[in-house]
């Protein structure tokens, strides 16, 4: 009996068992529902259960940003490892390791170009995957690029970032890219192009203390963390407990630290409607002349 069901058994079920990619189903972390992958494509990566917005990467939110078509700028090659960072595993290691996935080359931040609701528009998006979205020199190269790009094309920049802070790996050389993006920002300001930031999970440490924050329009995905330091770090050093929702979008929209929470579906048409009134503002009404009276003519 051991020798049918421990042999015979299972090569009978390996000769009628199909395969299925384990890649079908996904499961909400909302709701716990199993969403099935075309539905939640289709859905714009959002449940359909409970709203909870899926991270997306650069090329998803390109897609869904621009008009039709877009271009990729190739980005500044800035060094690999200039501190030869090692912890358990080599820095350069960790590269290659995020570029195997996203392709060679690539780094958390990707930069295109092309028109919003007519408008030319410059988008610079972040990749999660990419070792958390992290800014080290290469986001910081990424981010003047993009700035350049904006002031050369007299379009509005956007930026979405998705990141969890300056890049460990990097040391003081991530830190400097706070004030660097900065002055990138202050390039397309004094332009008088417009400068739009759209917040997405998370948005946290360096990044959120930098240029996340300074946009002359803030938008937010529903329910992004955004942030600077952790929830639990921020208990444990004022020995209090934080109100329920804190650093989510829509508390920050409470408190007046960011203009409005768009669901992603409707996240393109509100930047349409936003660099519209920013850079075609409609002229004022013409004003209303009152006729004066002429000189009498002699009878």
């Amino acid at each position: 009996m051991n020798w049918l069901t421990n042999f015979v058994l299972p090569k009978i079920r390996a000769l009628t068992r199909k395969e299925v990619p384990d890649n079908l189903w996904r499961q909400c972390p909302g709701c716990e529902q199993m969403l099935f992958h075309r539905e939640l494509a289709a859905n714009l990566q959002v449940c359909r259960n409970c709203g909870h917005h899926f991270r997306i990467g650069s090329g998803e939110r390109f897609g869904l940003l621009f008009d039709g078509g877009f271009s990729r700028i190739e980005l500044p090659k800035p060094p690999l490892d200039p501190l030869r960072f090692r912890d358990r595993k080599r820095y350069t290691e960790r590269l290659r390791e995020a570029q195997g996935a996203l392709g060679p080359g690539s780094d958390a931040v990707a930069v295109a170009h092309g028109a919003i609701g007519g408008f030319p528009a410059v988008v610079a998006a972040f990749d999660f995957a990419f070792m958390g979205g992290s800014m080290g020199t290469a986001v910081g190269e990424g981010l003047l690029a993009a700035a350049n790009l904006a002031v050369l094309q007299e379009a509005s920049l956007i930026v979405v970032p998705a990141s969890g802070g300056a890049r460990m790996q990097e040391g003081i050389l991530s830190l400097m890219q706070m004030p660097r993006t900065i002055l990138a920002v202050d390039m397309v300001k004094e332009a008088g192009l417009p400068y739009l930031v759209v917040l997405t999970d998370p948005t946290t440490g360096g990044v959120s203390a930098s240029f996340a924050m300074v946009g002359d329009i803030i938008l937010a995905e529903p329910g992004a963390v955004i942030g600077f330091a952790g929830a639990r770090v921020i208990e444990e050093t004022i020995r209090e407990t934080l109100p329920e929702g804190f650093q989510r979008a829509e508390y920050l929209l409470e408190h007046g630290m960011i203009d409005a929470v768009v669901p992603r579906a409707e996240l393109r048409a509100t930047l349409v409607r936003v660099i519209g009134l920013l850079r075609d503002p409609r002229p004022p009404a013409p004003t209303a002349v009152a006729a004066l009276p002429g000189p009498e003519l002699p009878g």
